[in-house]
């Protein structure tokens, strides 16, 4: 349940039980305070200076409509206003409590299927004969993790790994892969190394410059073998991408890849329809579209060309086609981009084209979820000592040699199997969720050593307080019985830190609404680590397995299973495995 909407929505019958009509949106968060209350409304300060009434006066007004309201007590114990003008909200026990066992009986752990969309996130989006390096981490598992709660949420959501699988680079490639098939030898094993021969044989060798634009051109028009050769080079490409999406949890497949050629035959097109509608004009043999929102340094309209003097295309043309193709032909109600920052003015001013065109109605979304790079320690782009550019692959790898060692040291009776997974589980968590539990919007410092610590807002930290949950209910089961099929009569609160801990779970579900709409998992990853951290305090001062009384053996065994749920599964909508034992 999302409590936040249904409190928002008792306010809103308050404003109008006191005949104070307004279209602004009420505002309701969780209390940073215990002693604020469990929630706080801070929107009597502005609806006070609209109406002309002093905000205080205003919440006072409003905290005891609350409180005249029938639906409204049965929810709340009290509301009171506080200055300059929040009102404190206070929920009942018994509310907590029976949903709480609701969610505990559900499982869906109480969160509602949302009335669905269909959604189409464009994310990862590697090149072809270039290995993935950590440049393409951020927009991987950010857009993996957005879909993951989509999905979660009841969303149909299409996933589309838009590769960079089209350009003049192309007969470059194909030209250098004839001469190695010639040679005999067609290993890619080693992508980078073939991109960089090719790319120095094609700066270095005339003919073998003349002869890769002849391919460029035999490729756009259809050559059998030249596409059959493109095709080797994407096929090996994807097939090596698609090792690193299994290692790291991605549930990106072949079946998600739309590449820039996929939409090379609607580019004529859409260009002639601009033209013909005079969205787009002729600067001689140039096609291009002036945006007066966009403004040059001589204060001129900014002009983006969508068709080359010789005819080519540009990425531009290619967004066009992307977002026409997935409104008009997936029939998408909201389009999501993990693209980083750095692209936002080239996106922004495609969409303004695909607007102006009316390609995509205004009630279907376009957003860009941009997001900062990785740095190292000393503020600078993250690369090898020799300032390459590291491969994905290497990073992951190192990250479960050091979970390895790490793991070792502190378990080393751990059978060699177990000890191999547990350090993929950890290894490859750390690194995810160090990630994603940045803002992503900001840059991020890379750190092995917090990310992979067993204390903070680290993934083995939560990894840990799922892993204790689960030995607890093992001994439980081995001492108490099975627990009961249903927690309804079983819960009740004896301390403050039990009543903390269920309002904490009810809150999954507007956690989960604030990831979906932001594209922000940070907000899932803050969220789980306050909950781990409140129930290592609860489990400190509540004994669970050792109180004398059945019935609060039972109730706070109730209280653990539902946070091992929540936690496990918050972990899963942000792709990290969750260790049995650690």
């Amino acid at each position: 349940m999302d409590i936040k909407k249904l409190l928002a929505q008792q306010v809103q019958e308050a404003l109008t039980d006191i005949q104070l009509i307004t279209d602004k949106p009420v505002t309701v968060r969780p209390a940073v305070r215990p002693e604020f209350g469990d929630y706080q409304v801070d929107s009597m300060m502005a609806l006070g200076k609209l109406c002309g009434e002093n905000p205080l006066v205003l919440a006072a007004r409003v905290a005891d409509a609350l409180m005249k309201n029938s639906h409204s007590r049965t929810m709340l114990a009290r509301a009171e206003a506080v200055a300059p003008g929040f009102i404190n909200l206070f929920l009942r026990d018994e509310w907590i409590i029976d949903l709480t066992g609701q969610a505990a009986n559900d499982e869906r752990l109480g969160v509602a299927r949302q009335n669905a969309q269909h959604i189409v996130v464009d994310y990862s989006s590697p090149n072809v004969a270039k290995e993935m390096h950590v440049g393409h981490l951020r927009s991987t598992i950010i857009g993996d993790a957005s879909v993951r709660t989509l999905e979660f949420l009841g969303h149909r959501v299409t996933r589309v790994n838009h590769i960079g699988d089209w350009g003049t680079q192309f007969g470059m490639l194909i030209a250098c892969l004839e001469i190695a098939e010639n040679q005999g030898d067609i290993s890619l094993s080693d992508l980078e190394g073939f991109y960089r021969a090719a790319k120095k044989r094609y700066d270095d060798d005339p003919g073998f410059a003349l002869k890769a634009r002849a391919y460029v051109v035999k490729l756009q028009q259809g050559d059998a073998w030249c596409r059959e050769m493109w095709r080797k080079l994407v096929d090996i490409s994807m097939t090596q991408n698609q090792q690193n999406y299994d290692r790291l949890g991605v549930s990106l497949s072949k079946d998600d890849i739309r590449g820039e050629s996929f939409y090379n035959e609607m580019l004529p097109e859409i260009v002639d329809d601009l033209l013909a509608r005079g969205i787009a004009t002729m600067d001689g043999e140039t096609a291009i579209v002036y945006l007066d929102n966009y403004r040059n340094k001589q204060g001129d309209p900014m002009g983006v060309i969508v068709r080359k003097q010789d005819g080519g295309y540009l990425y531009t043309t290619t967004d066009i086609a992307c977002a026409k193709y997935r409104y008009q032909q997936l029939h998408a109600d909201r389009i999501l981009y993990y693209i980083d920052a750095r692209q936002h003015q080239h996106l922004m001013m495609a969409w303004e084209i695909v607007r102006r065109a009316g390609y995509v109605p205004e009630q279907v979304t376009l957003e860009h979820h941009k997001f900062g790079m990785m740095l190292d320690k000393t503020g600078k782009p993250f690369k090898t000592r020799e300032g390459g550019t590291i491969r994905l692959a290497e990073l992951l790898e190192e990250a479960v040699t050091r979970a390895h060692k790490l793991v070792s040291e502190k378990s080393p009776q751990l059978a060699a199997g177990e000890l191999e997974t547990l350090a993929e589980m950890i290894g490859i968590g750390a690194v995810k969720y160090a990630d994603l539990s940045k803002n992503r919007t900001t840059d991020y410092v890379f750190d092995w050593d917090t990310m992979l610590s067993f204390e903070g807002n680290t993934a083995p930290y939560i990894q840990y307080a799922c892993a204790r949950i689960t030995s607890l209910l093992r001994k439980a089961a081995a001492t108490e019985g099975p627990l009961p099929e249903t927690f309804s009569g079983t819960l009740s609160f004896s301390t403050e830190t039990e009543r903390a801990l269920a309002v904490k779970l009810l809150q999954f579900e507007e956690t989960l609404l604030a990831v979906a709409k932001e594209g922000m998992p940070n907000i899932m990853c803050h969220y789980l680590f306050e909950l781990a951290s409140m129930f290592s305090g609860f489990y400190a001062s509540s004994p669970v397995l050792t109180h004398q009384e059945r019935s609060r053996r039972q109730s706070r065994l109730a209280l653990c299973a539902l946070t091992g749920k929540v936690l496990s599964t918050g972990l899963e909508t942000l792709g990290i495995r969750v260790p049995e034992r650690m």
